[in-house]
C-alpha cells in the first residue's frame, strides 16, 4: 500500500530559512501551547527523529516539526 499521507500530532516547529553569508543557518522557531493533528504528504518528508520529523516546506526552506507519536510506529508507517 502506497500511503500519500500521514496524520500525525504536531507541536512547536523550527522554519529553515537557508543560510546567511557566514554559512550560518537562518531559523525561526515557533512555540505552539498545544498540540494538534495534522495530515503530511508522505512525499515531502526527509527525515524522522525520535522527537522531530523534517519536511520541505515553501519556497525551498525546511519545517523540523516536534510530534507526539512513538518513533517507531511512525517510521513504520513511512517505510
Amino acid at each position: 500500500m502506497n500511503t500519500k499521507f500521514i496524520e500525525l500530532t504536531l507541536g512547536s516547529y523550527m522554519i529553515s530559512h537557508g543560510y546567511n553569508v557566514s554559512n550560518e543557518e537562518v531559523t525561526e522557531v515557533i512555540s505552539v501551547d498545544r498540540f494538534s493533528k495534522k495530515l503530511i504528504a508522505v512525499s515531502r518528508v526527509k527525515s524522522l527523529s525520535e522527537k522531530y520529523i523534517l519536511t520541505d516546506y515553501v519556497d525551498g526552506r525546511w519545517i523540523y516539526r516536534e510530534y507526539l507519536e512513538d518513533y517507531e510506529e511512525v517510521k513504520s508507517r513511512l517505510i
